[in-house]
């Protein structure tokens, strides 16, 4: 193996071959957001359709969360099976090439946020909690979350990824010696993306040069990192846990580790937790079907909780998110009935509030990106232009803000943060999927 190979598979990586869409390509189509965003809203993956308008794009090639319940699955997946293969077939992508991707990404609300693309080894990551790879998950991963993942991943002829991996690098040692090439070639893509989320280019890293680069990034701060953790899962843990565990059911079938398989690895973005252009939001929970004076009641273990009522939706946002409260303050919303419930409890919130609410309401329960769109499913906000009124009763939780600075000594020190307990970014700037790898030949 060449020496430069060998050095990034010590880090877990592996250089792709990647195929991007063919020059020229309508980006504004092409990409799509992350599959799990706005799963409360169909009328959003419609306006993707249209967006799309029939031309390629890789809204054929995942399955939007928000169609997993009561929609033809089977069916579903081998449509997606189908236009990777068609798509590997006509002239959608350009010639592949052995390389990375520098990525730089204006969102609607922050500029020039950086990443590489690139491929890493499924056996050097585990999402259980007591895990001590190299790459390990931030937050809880829930085992039924991943049957509909996987049947996805098996017999998949392609991969495009959503999943972001942070390093914890307050120098900026990896992506800081990346930044300049952008002045020295032209990007292998540039363009818009999609219902006004900004911007992406992308630049290729083809050459060796470019990957002893990356490795030296990389071994510097391993040689720091806490026990060996250098990359966390930020964005797209299931999906990645869903990809290990394809790998080890081929891995189990055929004895052992299969030489060359590309499904030994997957694509992921890799970001700078400390980059001033990732911001932590919370992700707020919807409870369906809930009355919410019984659900008071059911978070009464919370230590110390107050519940007290606010004027108006706006003013309970402002509450919740003032980052210098004394205690931890959580917002309920139903219809126009807004209140604030402050705790004493220590750490992150969720901790303590996420084994109350699966108690409470088990599986009626979703995960909201933005407070708008909580707003608008507890009834406090009127549906947008092109969405019907929910039909269903729910009562909103708004989480307040989290801090990202220390998030790995947390979870090196005490195992995933309870799920769901943070997002990167709104909505609008989780990854869009571009890149692909090809799975099977």
């Amino acid at each position: 193996m060449n020496d430069i190979h060998a050095r990034l598979l010590d880090l877990g990586l592996a250089i792709p071959q990647l195929l991007l869409p063919r020059r020229g390509a309508d980006l504004s189509a092409w990409a799509v957001i992350a599959c799990d965003q706005f799963t409360q809203d169909r009328g959003y993956w419609e306006r993707v359709r249209q967006a799309a308008g029939g031309r390629a794009s890789t809204l054929n090639l995942i399955y939007p969360e928000v169609f997993l319940e009561g929609d033809d699955r089977a069916g579903r997946i081998a449509a997606i099976h189908r236009a990777m293969a068609r798509y590997l077939e006509g002239d959608v992508f350009a010639p592949p090439f052995s390389g990375c991707v520098y990525v730089e990404r204006d969102t609607p609300y922050r500029r020039r946020r950086r990443g590489l693309v690139v491929a890493v080894d499924l056996d050097c990551y585990d999402w259980g909690g007591r895990a001590r790879t190299l790459i390990r998950a931030t937050e809880g991963t829930l085992p039924e979350r991943l049957p509909a993942r996987m049947d996805i991943r098996r017999n998949a002829p392609l991969e495009c990824p959503h999943i972001l991996l942070l390093v914890d690098d307050r120098e900026d040692i990896l992506l800081g010696s990346l930044a300049g090439l952008p002045d020295s070639a032209e990007p292998a893509y540039r363009g818009d993306l999609m219902l006004g989320s900004g911007s992406v280019s992308g630049w290729r890293l083809d050459r060796e040069g470019h990957w002893a680069r990356i490795a030296e990034g990389l071994e510097a701060l391993r040689r720091r990192a806490p026990g060996g953790f250098l990359y966390a899962v930020g964005d797209g843990n299931h999906s990645l846990a869903a990809a290990k565990g394809v790998w080890e059911e081929i891995k189990a079938a055929c004895g052992g580790e299969i030489a060359g398989d590309p499904r030994r690895f997957a694509l992921v973005e890799i970001e700078n937790l400390h980059d001033p252009a990732i911001s932590f939001e919370p992700i707020h929970r919807i409870v369906f079907d809930a009355d919410p004076d019984a659900l008071i009641a059911a978070l009464a273990p919370l230590p110390g909780l107050k519940a007290y009522p606010v004027e108006g939706a706006e003013r309970l946002c402002r509450l919740v998110g003032d980052p210098g409260a004394p205690q931890a303050r959580l917002g309920l919303v139903a219809g126009s009935r807004c209140l604030v419930l402050e705790t004493a409890a220590t750490g992150i919130v969720t901790a303590a509030l996420q084994p109350l609410l699966d108690r409470f309401a088990g599986g009626a329960i979703d995960y909201i990106h933005g407070e708008e769109e909580l707003l608008r499913l507890a009834g406090a906000r009127p549906p947008a232009v092109g969405q019907r009124p929910e039909e269903r009763r729910a009562v909103g939780i708004l989480l307040p803000p989290v801090r990202k600075e220390n998030l790995f000594e947390t979870v090196a020190r005490s195992g995933p943060l309870p799920r769901k307990s943070f997002s990167m970014g709104e909505s609008v700037e989780k990854r869009f999927y571009l890149e692909c790898r090809q799975l099977l030949y």
